[in-house]
């Protein structure tokens, strides 16, 4: 029984996406649920399971190619072996069993027409290139969709789409380039910042806060506290908590802009900035407000793994009310965060160093960090954002106003 191999569905945002990688070819053997390609769409990495157990018999798309949702990529014979799978399709399609990889010898088509797998005859038709003037690199010479791609980019023929590939080009003398295509999430992160800077006016405040008490407080906790909750004590937790008791004094840090609407949130979800391999992306603590310290951590530390290993769902990836932006990982001493739209605001903390402030009429030594909050002035004035950093500042200043609401 052949059965269709389909894009999974994405969400709602999300209308196409790109083959980034082929685990499979045609003629293997593949397992239920076995990852067959990897997906990359304007947020995260997605996995094609195999929808059944069998024999992969037909593939029509490449790295580097573009699908939609629920497009139909391929096909799986659930009952046949390998190669009488592929001769089954093959007698589909009209094409030799032997032309797709199977068999000894390939007898000539009796009507002359040129060997080439489906993929192929499809590209060939879309760019309009001649099958007969194609030489195919494939086994016994079947033409393959790749063979139709480099006929397509030759002179005064259709561009031929752009590959996965670098492309490298190095010119005579010891100064080389590398030509590099975005990939997709960073061509959509690309579009959302000059989106927020030609849509928000953004203004940043600035302000610095002693980290000496929270430091003294998780010196003196963090080993109890990774025992009793089964995760290490880090600084993000207290100023998500920090944040959101600010965001409660001053609601319209929380707000966003529609149209000519100004949206009060009454709930609290803060996105926190992490790296990946594919770049930053900004999963969402849903109800941040509700969750206890520990909580917030679990999910920060959750967030970091599976951002590594390309593991985030989009449902977390989407929404949120507010931004937490940490470039004092990397050693920036300051910054001016832009802002995630549709938010109106976002923190950015830096690095901790010591300076000398003055203290009672001392000057002393203190681990400082400088405080950053861009604000979209449409909706936000200048008393509320700087009263909304300076609440932070306190809050992280003396922790006990997290514990006693003030």
């Amino acid at each position: 029984m052949l059965i269709e191999i389909k894009i999974p569905v994405f969400a709602e945002s999300v209308t196409e996406g790109t083959i980034a990688a082929l685990h499979k070819k045609v003629g293997d053997a593949v397992a239920r649920d076995e990852n067959l390609a990897d997906i990359e769409t304007d947020k995260i990495m997605l996995e094609l399971p195999a929808p059944q157990a069998g024999v992969l018999v037909e593939l029509t798309v490449a790295v580097g190619d573009t699908v939609t949702s629920q497009q139909v990529i391929g096909k799986i014979d659930t009952a046949a072996s390998a190669t009488a799978a592929v001769q089954a399709v093959a007698a589909e399609v009209g094409v030799p069993a032997n032309a797709i990889g199977f068999g000894t010898a390939v007898a000539p088509r009796a009507d002359g027409e040129t060997l080439a797998m489906p993929a192929a005859k499809k590209l060939a038709a879309e760019t309009g290139v001649d099958l007969a003037g194609v030489a195919g690199s494939g086994r016994d010479g079947r033409v393959l969709k790749e063979d139709v791609a480099a006929a397509a980019a030759k002179p005064a023929a259709a561009p031929a789409k752009p590959a996965a590939a670098p492309v490298v080009a190095l010119p005579v003398g010891d100064r080389p380039e590398q030509r590099v295509p975005m990939t997709r999430l960073r061509k959509v992160v690309a579009e959302r910042l000059v989106q927020s800077q030609q849509t928000n006016a953004i203004l940043t405040t600035f302000n610095e806060v002693n980290m000496k008490p929270l430091m003294d407080l998780r010196n003196l906790y963090k080993d109890k506290f990774e025992k009793a909750h089964g995760v290490k004590l880090g600084f993000m937790g207290f100023f998500v908590k920090a944040a959101v008791h600010a965001l409660k004094k001053y609601p319209i840090i929380n707000a966003s802009v529609d149209g000519t609407d100004i949206v009060y949130h009454g709930y609290f979800d803060i996105g926190v900035a992490v790296g990946s391999p594919r770049g930053l992306v900004v999963p969402v603590i849903r109800n941040a407000d509700l969750l206890s310290l520990a909580d917030i951590e679990k999910q920060i530390a959750d967030f970091g793994k599976r951002a590594q290993e390309g593991k985030l769902g989009l449902d977390e990836l989407t929404g949120g009310t507010y931004t937490i932006s940490n470039g004092g990982t990397f050693g920036s001493m300051m910054s001016t965060p832009i802002i995630n739209p549709p938010q109106s605001a976002i923190l950015g903390m830096h690095s901790t160093k010591e300076r000398a402030v003055v203290e009672n009429g001392q000057i002393v030594a203190r681990p400082m960090m400088y405080l950053a909050q861009s604000y979209d002035h449409r909706i936000i004035d200048g008393r509320e954002a700087v009263l909304s950093l300076v609440a932070i500042k306190e809050a992280i200043e003396d922790p006990a106003r997290l514990i006693l609401d003030l």
